[in-house]
């Protein structure tokens, strides 16, 4: 089976030779990216046509941070912010289970529609719930800490 014609990463893992190009190309880019410069990339396109494409620094940090993912062998899952996700997909994405996001949908702590008897959520409210989600542990963390250190020595 052709290379283009296999699963996605999302369905299974990278192989060891797609790891070690990952990270053969991983090394190459790391040294072309600068903060917040575009990186241009000179690719030979055979028959001497060279071609010149230069990334924006958001595109090359997404790649950086693909092929990273590749060269160690984990699989990864791309998800557009306007997709729909199962309340199975959706409590995936936030590691809880299906019954306690279905609390957090009911409560209105997510905003979701439904189809039929199926709940759906758009991925960017969850991902929005997830960021509020995981600011207010970190607060949370840090008054701890913060507790912990004043109340050290009594």
């Amino acid at each position: 089976m052709s290379a283009l014609l296999q699963d996605v990463f999302s369905e299974r893992m990278p192989t060891a030779i797609e790891t070690e190009s990952a990270g053969q190309l991983l090394s190459i880019m790391s040294g072309l990216i600068k903060d917040d410069e575009p990186a241009r990339l000179k690719l030979a396109l055979g028959q001497n046509k060279p071609a010149e494409v230069v990334l924006s620094p958001a595109i090359a940090s997404t790649f950086v941070e693909i092929l990273r993912l590749i060269s160690s062998g984990k699989g990864f899952r791309l998800l557009p912010v306007d997709a729909e996700l199962t309340t199975q997909e959706a409590a995936d994405l936030l590691n809880v289970s299906r019954p306690f996001l279905i609390k957090l949908l009911e409560s209105g702590k997510i905003p979701f529609t439904k189809t039929g008897r199926h709940r759906r959520i758009k991925a960017e409210n969850l991902f929005t719930y997830k960021a509020k989600r995981d600011g207010d542990r970190d607060d949370a963390l840090s008054d701890m800490a913060r507790y912990d250190a004043e109340n050290a020595f009594l």
